[in-house]
């Protein structure tokens, strides 16, 4: 394999290019506010939250699975026993 392939270009233009560009960007997200640990903690709750919202998905789907189970189920079981059983040609 080619390195420079792999890397885009020669390695070491490509950290030059990421250095000055981390640099760049650190100075943007310093004017806004954020600081290394703050943005480890707001991806941290960023994360937390998605994982919450899986979550809470499946209670909802689960939810709805049950209402919806005590109907069709026992309808199945009545249907199934008085003639669902026959079969079709």
């Amino acid at each position: 394999m080619d390195i420079e392939r792999i890397f885009g270009g020669s390695p070491v233009w490509v950290v030059v290019r990421l250095v000055v560009i981390s640099i760049v960007v650190g100075i943007a997200l310093s004017a806004l506010g954020l600081t290394p640990g703050e943005l480890f903690l707001k991806i941290d709750f960023l994360l937390q939250r998605l994982y919450d919202m899986g979550f809470r998905w499946v209670e909802w789907l689960i939810g709805y699975f049950l209402i919806g189970a005590v109907i069709v189920v026992p309808i199945w079981l009545i249907a199934r026993m008085f003639g669902g059983g026959a079969k079709k040609q």
